[in-house]
């Protein structure tokens, strides 16, 4: 993997002090200036609420150009991926660096595949939680609990990385699928070692012991290139997550549970579902899009424009460019669910395209105005869209979460802060904190004041 280079320094005057910090460049021209020295040499830190202009870490893994719309995987167009690549190969590429050859994916896809039954066990946490428990909390615990049953993973030794690594990918769809038959009262469905990882999933979801079950193609296909297409994107909130909680040298499950965390809010991974329930709004409201985006543009609505705009593309989403061409086809092949959505969310589209207002502010759609609809039109209820994303998503974060244990500079991660809060106070003890609370019912009573109770209250507090 290629490192940075260091340009030179940015010089930083600070109370009445001048310090050099170094000047670092990436591969792909990307800056970024070095404050590691700061706090030591000026007492000051960096103040930036969401973390949108500090880097965390050097990464070789993705590159996002943001302006230019571009998304690459270790070097490779995530456009070539999507079209000509299984997941598990982007999987192969994402953790060990390079595209595998045909022996490396053989075995890998075997290893992976031979593992995705979960722990007899494990089984009868899935009958513990109520029909209407949320997929994505079952998941997270679930995935949580397999260190319990793989106790070589604690150490994160790395004779057994490899293994917990295909463990993890081998029985997230099986623990998927177990908690979704769970919360519509089905048997759990086993997985088949003759179908692939895509098809393995749609079958555990979808077939009953009662009848065959045949994947469709198409369907499998769709899923697929969903799950490429959200396998990785760089230091987002979740991944950011892994990568703290492993910092603490927690071990590998417990730090993609912590993800599926992060995942799981709706300004993050529940957002393709939003979108769904945008689209049906404006379908239920008589499909009027130019009604719904008067209401986006007046403040006082409090109305939404689901899946436009992203916190690092400033230009059109390249996978939400994907999906697009992806639905018409998806659509026609498996079924017309989403075919009024889809038609919904061009227009909407279209007339967000070619208004001021959205193209002065950068909002372009995202990956997951798209993805939603392809998702519902296979079938996917949309409280398993997050689950989905979790499961592609998995060998991106299991690929930071390695690059930051073998990185030079791992450190557990511990950010700052600027404190805003009382200063040095002297404790009261409670008797008297008592007759302080009488004597300022008593003042605020002279003087007239009609929430005395309430302030009384909340000096007690």
């Amino acid at each position: 993997m290629k490192n940075y280079t260091k340009l030179g320094h940015a010089e930083l005057k600070v109370l009445g002090k001048t310090v050099k910090l170094p000047l670092y460049g990436g591969t792909e021209d990307e800056k970024g200036i070095d404050i590691s020295q700061l706090r030591e040499q000026t007492a000051c830190i960096t103040l930036d609420p969401g973390y949108a202009n500090t880097g965390s870490c050097t990464s070789g893994i993705t590159f996002i150009d943001g302006e230019k719309g571009i998304l690459r995987y270790r070097g490779y167009a995530i456009e070539d991926l999507a079209k000509n690549a299984s997941f598990l190969e982007v999987a192969y590429l994402l953790i060990y660096g390079e595209l595998p050859n045909p022996t490396q994916l053989s075995a890998f896809v075997n290893k992976i595949t031979r593992r995705s039954m979960i722990p007899e066990g494990m089984k009868r946490f899935f009958h513990g939680y109520p029909e209407s428990a949320h997929p994505m909390s079952i998941l997270s615990a679930m995935i949580c609990s397999l260190s319990a049953y793989y106790p070589d993973c604690i150490h994160n030794h790395p004779e057994t990385m490899d293994l917990n690594i295909c463990r993890i990918i081998a029985k997230i769809p099986s623990i998927a699928a177990f908690s979704y038959k769970q919360s519509i009262g089905q048997p759990i469905i086993e997985p088949m070692n003759k179908l692939n990882y895509t098809e393995n999933f749609l079958r555990m979801m979808f077939a009953v012991p009662t009848e065959e079950y045949d994947v469709d193609p198409v369907a499998a296909r769709a899923l697929e290139m969903i799950l490429i297409l959200h396998a990785d994107h760089e230091q987002n909130c979740s991944t950011s997550t892994v990568r703290i909680a492993g910092s603490s040298q927690a071990n590998l499950y417990a730090s993609i549970s912590a993800g599926i965390c992060a995942l799981w809010g709706y300004l993050h991974g529940g957002a393709n579902q939003a979108v769904i329930d945008m689209l049906r709004q404006i379908r239920n409201d008589g499909g009027d899009v130019k009604k719904f985006i008067r209401q986006v543009k007046d403040k006082k609505s409090g109305v939404r424009l689901m899946g436009f705009g992203h916190r690092v593309y400033k230009n059109y989403d390249p996978r939400a460019s994907i999906l697009k061409k992806a639905c018409d086809d998806v659509l026609a092949k498996v079924g017309t669910d989403g075919r009024p959505l889809l038609d919904i969310a061009k227009k909407l589209e279209n007339a967000a395209l070619h208004d001021d207002y959205f193209v002065e502010r950068k909002l372009y759609p995202n990956v997951d105005f798209y993805s939603g609809i392809i998702l519902r039109g296979i079938g996917i209820p949309s409280d398993m869209f997050t689950v989905i994303f979790a499961i592609g998503r998995l060998p991106g974060w299991i690929a930071q979460w390695l690059e930051m244990r073998e990185s030079p500079t791992f450190r557990i991660a511990r950010p700052r802060q600027i404190y805003t809060g009382n200063n040095l106070r002297k404790y009261v003890p409670l008797k008297k904190r008592e007759t302080l609370s009488k004597k300022v019912a008593s003042i605020l009573k002279i003087k007239g004041e009609p929430k005395a109770k309430e302030k009384v209250e909340w000096s007690r507090q």
